[in-house]
């Protein structure tokens, strides 16, 4: 394994409170950047995993950086050791950048290396990134909801490599939670994750089939990283699915105009009212004290 030491030991004592050292795999990542950031204002240690290292900007206080490969898995057990939490944001992040078997392969088996290593070094609390499309969105070849707002609980149609892929990756952390009764997962599944709703807007905020089929939603760096690091503390043991989305849409028109239109033969089940989100974020409320937005 190729490491690089790039800031302080990861074993070395902090000042002040209750430190917990927090391996994030693609680190040097901006969603991952943003978990680093958070972690350390939080008082917590980092061991940063990534192929490549952050940039040179990045201010690394707390942060021990290790040049890793997730497909790596003796190199993944060997960086994990100290830390006591994982979250695993190493991943291709959307089809169309490399070839359908390179992004299903890299993504599913970087997600079992990484749980599996963790559960090697002993590691029991750990959050990895799942998509919205884990259950088939926005690259299907057409919008396919039971219902709206999206859940939890909604059925999984996903047609391509990227959406697979994700699915799989929580179809495994199923099997390590049942494997491993003492583990808490959290799989987060993120929508478009940008600085601003602005941002998201520039893409998204256009009343157009294919735009449709990514449901004008988003989610903030800050608001990721919230929610991954509240997932660590979070009471909960075995496997559980969040959707960290924002709760509005990016376009200025009401939702339950924009689902009339482009989804007239899909039931409304729960309150789309103003310009709400077409995904429910009520269970990352209601088990991680989440919100989008800090009051």
């Amino acid at each position: 394994m190729s490491a690089t030491s790039m800031a302080n030991d990861p074993s070395a004592p902090a000042a002040g409170g209750s430190i917990r050292t927090i391996a994030v795999t693609g680190g040097s990542g901006r969603i991952g950047r943003a978990i680093t950031d958070e972690a350390v204002r939080r008082g917590h240690r980092v061991i940063s995993i990534d192929r490549v290292a952050p940039p040179a900007k990045a201010d690394l206080t707390g942060v021990h950086f290790v040049e890793a490969d997730i497909g790596d898995y003796d190199a993944l057990v060997e960086a994990f050791r100290g830390a006591d939490a994982l979250i695993h944001m190493a991943a291709i992040p959307a089809p169309g950048r490399h070839p359908d078997h390179i992004i299903h392969n890299n993504n599913v088996v970087g997600s079992y290396n990484a749980l599996r290593a963790a559960v090697e070094v002993g590691i029991t609390r750990m959050v990895q990134a799942s998509s919205v499309n884990a259950i088939g969105l926005s690259f299907s070849r057409e919008a396919h909801f039971d219902y709206l707002p999206l859940d939890e609980q909604h059925p999984n149609y996903s047609e391509e490599p990227y959406s697979l892929s994700k699915w799989i990756c929580e179809q495994q952390a199923d099997s390590f939670a049942r494997r491993y009764s003492e583990l808490g997962i959290a799989s987060m599944r993120f929508h478009y994750v940008c600085e601003a709703r602005a941002k998201a807007a520039e893409i998204y905020a256009h009343a157009t089939p294919e735009i449709a089929k990514h449901l004008w939603a988003y989610t903030t760096f800050d608001a990721a990283a919230r929610a991954c690091l509240q997932a660590l503390d979070a009471p909960f043991t075995g496997h559980e699915v969040f959707y960290i989305v924002a709760p509005d849409t990016v376009v200025d028109i009401p939702s339950l105009e924009l689902s009339a239109r482009f989804f007239p033969d899909v039931p409304v089940r729960g309150d789309l009212s103003g310009y709400r989100s077409f995904f429910s974020s009520a269970k990352a409320e209601r088990m991680l004290g989440w919100r989008h937005t800090l009051d």
